[in-house]
This record gives C-alpha cells, structure tokens and sequence, in this order.
C-alpha cells in the first residue's frame, strides 16, 4: 500500500465527456461526413431542374439538419425520440429518390451509421436490406441507369457495409475504453479505500498501545508524587518522551514508513508491564524466530500487550517465542471485555502473512493469544 492514488473519476470523465455534447462541438463531429453529401448535390444538379432541383437541394438540407439532430447521445435519450428522427431520415431519403436518383443511395450510408450506433448486431438485417436495395433498385429502373456510374451511386452498395462494419468496430473500442476507464476508477476507490483502512489500522495499533503506556505511566506518577518525587519526575520523563515518540509513529504510519521491530516490542512491553505492576515473563532474546516472522510478531506483542494492561486485570505474563510462532499468556479475568479492532486488524495482518490467530480464555483464568505461521508464510 501507500502507493500513488490518482482515482481519475467515472464523474470527472462524463463531466470531459458532455463538453463535447453542449455547444458548437456537439456538431463537429457528426458534421464531418455531411462533406460526402455533395455528391448527391451534384446528381440533384445533373438530372432535376428547376423546381426539382429546389426540392431536391431542400430535402437534402432537411436531411442533413435531421442527422445534426441525430448523431449526438443527447439528442437521442429515449427510444421513442430516436425512432422518430429515425423515421424522418428514412422519409427524407425516399422523397431523394426522384430527384437524386442512384446517388440518392449515398444517404443510406448516414442511416447505416445512425442504425449500427443504435442497435450494434441487431442492425444486420437493416444494413443488408440498405446495401440490397442500393445495388439492385437503380439496376432494376431503367430510366436511372445513367445514374448508376456517376455521382458515386455505383460505390454506395459497398460503402454500406464496409461503413456498417466501421462504426460497430468503433463503437466495440469505445465500450471498450468506457470499461477500461470505469475498472481504473474502481481500482482507484479500492486502493483509497484500503488506504484508510491501513492508516485506521495501524492507528488503533500505534496509538492503542502508546495511549496505554502514558496513561498508565501518567498514573504511576500521581501515585509516587508525595511518596518518591524523583521516580514520579522520571515517569513523567517517560511519558513526555513517549508522546514524543507517538507522534512520530503517527507520522510514519500515515506515509507507511512504520519501524516495528520484535526487539523494540519486548523491550516496550517490558517497562509497560512493569509501570502497570504486572510480572513480566519476556524472552530476552529474539533470535530463535525467522526473520521474516520478526515485524509480524512485533505487531503480535503489541496488540497482546496493549489489551492486557487494558482489559485483563491480570498479576503476570509471560511470552514465547519460536521460528513461526508467538505465544502470550496472562493470568486475568480473560475474555470478559468485548472483541475489538485491535484483533480484527492482527487477525487481517497474520492472514495476509499465512497464519492463523488463535485466541480464547485460560483455565481456571487468564487469556491465551497465540499466532502461528505456516512454513510458507513465513518463508
């Protein structure tokens, strides 16, 4: 953890993406391939004239308007509204007919790109009737034969298909890319996520057990106030320095950079123990556990330590130790304080690591916290 969280955000993007969909940009895009249209212009040219040129150039404005209308997401929301512009496109393009004659057929190229952005595969059937009717309507009328070779009507029954596949592929690679980006936001709230609850962690961890040893400490020293002055100054000596050293735990834990050592953790437990009156039993020696074991076991004592000066009531403690495990035992009331997060976390850190926590009261008393790892997870 503690790694770089830049959580580029699903709002963030939709927020990047409707700037496009507002204003003048909203018909950039769909405007570009309108360019194509002057090749049913020209044919409106070469065989209307007069007024059926007129209408033949207005039913090609009306058409162009409509396909403005169409293309951008907004535009087209609900399904009725899409069926209705829909429908309008397929008017305009019949009323073309007459007067643009086969190049009429290049308006089947912006329906087939309207119709594949709406309904993906379910639009084969309309492509194939569009490039069917485009190759065999003009062949089938033989007063627009003429028409056929020019004015790019002999292209179109290709061009639909090869544009149909296009935009279903184009569409594929933008789900695609709106997938990718919603996965990498995701990650992104998962890693924020578990970041809090790493720093909440080692939180309770580190403050849990310093907060103790300087209450505890801070207790000591009002009792030997009158009786011993020197003892009480040093314990509040030791308090003061604690603090200190608490805040920098604080800071540590926070850009995990944490220092737990097994070491460090005996000789703690050892002056927490014996500020709150308890006998300790402590191993002075850690070399008989793995290395790799070391900080994990640290963590152990800690938490071990921690909740029973807290809770336990309890006259001694001892700890053992070995290659892959760590054991702690006390003579207190045992299990009579509710479980909290202190074990919740060991439990997730001793997980992680392969092991297992075993925990649960003595008999006739006391309380028994014992963590073990198997081979591999403490390789």
């Amino acid at each position: 953890m503690g790694a770089d969280v830049r959580p580029a955000s699903r709002a963030e993007a939709e927020r990047a993406f409707s700037r496009w969909t507002r204003g003048w940009r909203r018909l950039l895009l769909p405007a570009i391939p309108l360019v194509y249209l002057i090749y049913v212009a020209d044919a409106v040219t070469t065989f209307s004239h007069g007024a059926s040129a007129d209408w033949g150039y207005a039913l090609l404005a009306a058409f162009a308007a409509c396909w403005l209308l169409a293309l951008p997401p907004a535009a087209l929301a609900t399904s009725p509204r899409f069926w209705t512009v829909y429908g309008v496109l397929v008017v305009l393009f019949v009323a073309e007919l007459p007067f643009a004659r086969a190049a009429a057929f290049v308006l089947c190229v912006f329906i087939t790109i309207i119709t594949v952005a709406r309904l993906g595969t379910r639009s084969a059937p309309i492509v194939l009737a569009l490039a069917a009717g485009a190759l065999l309507i003009p062949a089938a009328i033989p007063a627009w034969h003429d028409s056929i070779g020019t004015s790019f009507g002999f292209v179109t029954p290709v061009a639909i298909p090869i544009v149909a596949i296009v935009v279903f592929a184009g569409a594929e690679v933008m789900q695609s890319n709106h997938a990718l980006a919603e996965a990498r936001a995701d990650l992104a709230r998962l890693a924020a996520e578990n970041e809090r609850m790493r720093i909440a962690r080692d939180m309770h961890d580190v403050l849990g057990h310093s907060l103790t040893t300087i209450t505890v400490k801070a207790g000591l020293a009002c009792r030997l106030g009158e009786a011993d002055p020197a003892r009480a100054l040093q314990e509040i000596a030791d308090v003061e320095a604690l603090a200190r050293r608490s805040l920098a735990d604080v800071r540590a834990a926070v850009t995990n950079y944490r220092d737990v050592t097994l070491a460090g953790e005996l000789a703690t437990g050892r002056e927490l123990l014996r500020a709150a009156g308890i006998t300790a039993d402590l191993p002075r020696a850690v070399d008989v556990v793995d290395p790799g074991n070391q900080e994990l076991f640290g963590w152990v004592i800690r938490e071990g330590l921690t909740n029973i000066v807290r809770h336990a009531h309890a006259r001694s403690c001892a700890i053992r130790l070995s290659a892959s495990s760590v054991e702690i035992v006390d003579d207190g009331v045992g299990g009579t304080a509710p479980p909290g997060n202190g074990l919740s976390g060991l439990r997730e850190r001793v997980a992680a690591a392969g092991g297992v926590v075993d925990a649960g009261p003595q008999l006739p008393t006391g309380w028994r916290l014992r963590v073990s790892l198997s081979p591999e997870g403490s390789a």
